[in-house]
């Protein structure tokens, strides 16, 4: 159940973000600590920081399978997303270092993704992190579920 993506957002940003953050302090004890950190940061949803995703275009997606054990065979999956900040100044990468699934949907990407629209961070029923994102392209949305997530930035070679 979305509380800040497009529709809950568009409708009232206000009401959206408040029942967000009650719902993220409902859950405090069970959220997984970096997604919270996130979440509740004073910079993450707010556009005028430049590390806010909001605006930001995508430079990579990876998604790399681990193995572990004499022959490998111990399997995990972890996924990275790199964003080109919103300023262009700044390249953020998002690492989920042990993800259960993830959807990639794009109905029509031609022209790219476009803009780093809305996203949020949620538990799922079995109490795993959901982080929905939502890119301004035609019927772009992503749904990564994943034990955790991080946020790392450094200088944009393109400078701003």
């Amino acid at each position: 159940m979305p509380f800040i993506l497009g529709d809950q957002r568009d409708a009232n940003v206000v009401e959206a973000f408040r029942r967000y953050r009650e719902y993220l302090e409902s859950e405090r004890r069970r959220f997984p600590e970096g997604a919270f950190a996130l979440a509740t940061s004073e910079w993450y949803f707010n556009p005028e920081d430049h590390r806010c995703p909001h605006d930001a275009w995508l430079q990579h997606v990876v998604v790399q399978e681990i193995g572990r054990g004499d022959r490998h065979q111990y399997r995990s999956s972890a996924l990275s997303i790199q964003l080109l900040g919103a300023y262009h100044d700044l390249v953020l990468t998002f690492t989920y270092k042990r993800v259960y699934r993830y959807m990639l949907d794009a109905d029509d990407i031609r022209e790219g993704h476009s803009d780093w629209r809305y996203d949020e961070f949620r538990l799922s029923d079995a109490g795993i992190l959901v982080h929905e994102i939502e890119w301004r392209g035609e019927g772009v949305r992503w749904l990564i579920e994943a034990d955790d997530v991080s946020v790392e930035w450094s200088t944009s070679a393109r400078g701003a």
